[in-house]
């Protein structure tokens, strides 16, 4: 009976033992619970919560248009930063607006981030730590741009007593904002990386894509429609760094109703531009700007446009893109779209030749009127003119407006969203100048007897004597 008892007791102990989980497994469940709350969550009396709430709030919008606020959470729960923040006056008035346009431009993306993690140090800068005003006294802090060669921020003091960051932005709100988790310090000016700059350079420059020199642009042989062999650079016919000789029209791989097979990638002796690179740039600039998926859908899915683009590119042409938004496509009907080639031909006709940006279409609608530019669906053109202070394209009642201005430029690709779809205008057979018009019906007449030959001959032999007035037959 005793031993039946001590087992009973055994088996419940072991039953409970197998219930509760080990202290280990405990420790690790609450470890890992306390360390995603620390990391996803954000307490309100944070410094990144202060600065949104702050008077810095041109910062703070650059900081939410650059997605910074995930990588700054996830800095604030491992340890303290320190924020030197430019005025709102030195971000709205003092600032070049050539290079805030280059900032907010979907494409620089990186470079805005980069600027705005070299304002931002890893750890807590005080006022008291700032070196005194001995002109050898620096002290370099490591920022949060990792990809800045120079990743050093020096804190200077000037014979005033003035605190210095960078070397020439003087401190104008020490200890601005200080919390637990960090402190806001307010500066005079904004704080360029050299590696921003270069880039901001280059783009303005267009370094990037000017810096190898076209050989010239191939020739068609007219006995043999093929293109002709480049020449060594220097003995052709075509100077270097001149655009392409060849027409657009001729470069292009022949169209859908000819050779549906896709046209051949960039590539070979002409490559003078990453052509395939800055198609890439401009369909993913597209997407992260949001509401023109359907035209990158288009391009990269539905046709074989994408290459053809990357290839003229590569070859020296440049283009502005006239893109629909997405509101614009889906008021396209199945009649529009389900004939043979028809999104190639409705890629083709919003595809200009021409290096074409927003101030440029403006400054030409406002000078001539209306401005036809030549499209890539030859021998169709697309008509613009000035309306409500911005550029409409197309004639008829449904034009389109330029709703999205400049949404990517490289020197290169020019992208303009517009708000419609365009399609060409039918076309109407005109009479040439000076052409008689044809004459009106004649009303319907009882026809007459016809002379027979042998009563012909009569009449015209008795009229020589002077008798034929004797004979009615003759009349």
């Amino acid at each position: 009976m005793d031993s039946q008892i001590c087992y009973g007791a055994l088996g419940i102990l072991f039953f409970i033992l197998h219930l509760i989980p080990p202290a280990a497994a405990i420790n690790a469940t609450q470890l890992l619970s306390t360390k995603s709350t620390s990391i996803n969550q954000i307490d309100s009396n944070s410094v990144l919560v202060a600065l949104l709430d702050s008077h810095y709030t041109e910062l703070a919008e650059l900081v939410e248009k650059a997605l910074l606020l995930q990588t700054l959470e996830e800095a604030v729960s491992r340890h303290n930063i320190t924020i030197f923040a430019p005025s709102n006056e030195a971000l709205e008035r003092h600032l070049d607006p050539e290079f805030k346009r280059f900032l907010l431009q979907p494409g620089n993306l990186k470079s805005l981030q980069n600027l705005l993690l070299f304002h931002i140090v890893p750890g807590r800068v005080g006022s008291e730590e700032w070196p005194g005003e001995d002109l050898e006294s620096v002290a370099y802090y490591r920022t949060l741009c990792v990809e800045e060669p120079g990743n050093h921020l020096p804190l200077t003091r000037e014979g005033s007593g003035e605190k210095m960051v960078g070397g020439f932005a003087r401190v104008t709100r020490p200890d601005d904002v200080i919390r637990k988790d960090g402190l806001i310090h307010g500066i005079e000016r904004l704080l360029v990386p050299r590696l921003v700059q270069d880039d901001f350079n280059r783009r303005r420059s267009l370094s990037s894509v000017s810096a190898v020199l076209p050989e010239g642009a191939p020739v068609v042989d007219p006995r043999t429609s093929r293109l002709k062999k480049s020449q060594p650079a220097g003995t052709g016919s075509v100077p270097a760094g001149a655009p392409p000789a060849l027409p657009v029209y001729d470069a292009m791989a022949p169209g859908p109703s000819l050779a549906p097979a896709p046209a051949p990638g960039p590539g070979g002796a002409r490559h003078h531009f990453d052509g395939e690179s800055q198609v890439k740039d401009f369909i993913q600039t597209l997407l992260h700007y949001g509401g023109y998926n359907e035209l990158a859908d288009i391009l990269v899915n539905l046709t074989s446009l994408a290459t053809e683009m990357g290839r003229l590119v590569s070859e020296g042409y440049v283009l502005t893109v006239l893109a629909p938004n997405d509101e614009a496509m889906a008021k396209l009907t199945t009649d529009q779209l389900s004939e043979p080639g028809a999104p190639e031909q409705i890629v083709y006709y919003h595809l200009i030749p021409e290096y074409q940006t927003e101030e440029s279409m403006y400054n030409s609608v406002r000078r001539f009127g209306k401005v036809q530019y030549d499209t890539l669906r030859l021998p169709h053109k697309v008509v613009a003119e000035e309306a409500d202070g911005s550029v409409k394209f197309g004639q008829g009642e449904d034009p389109a407006y330029l709703f999205d201005p400049d949404i990517y430029t490289d020197g290169r690709i020019s992208v303009q969203g517009i708000d419609g779809v365009l399609f060409p205008a039918e076309r109407t057979v005109e009479k040439p100048a000076g052409e008689v018009a044809p004459p009106l019906p004649a009303a319907k007449l009882v026809a007459e007897h016809k002379r027979g030959k042998l009563l012909e001959v009569a009449c015209s032999f008795v009229g020589a004597f002077g008798q034929d007035s004797q004979f009615t037959s003759c009349y």
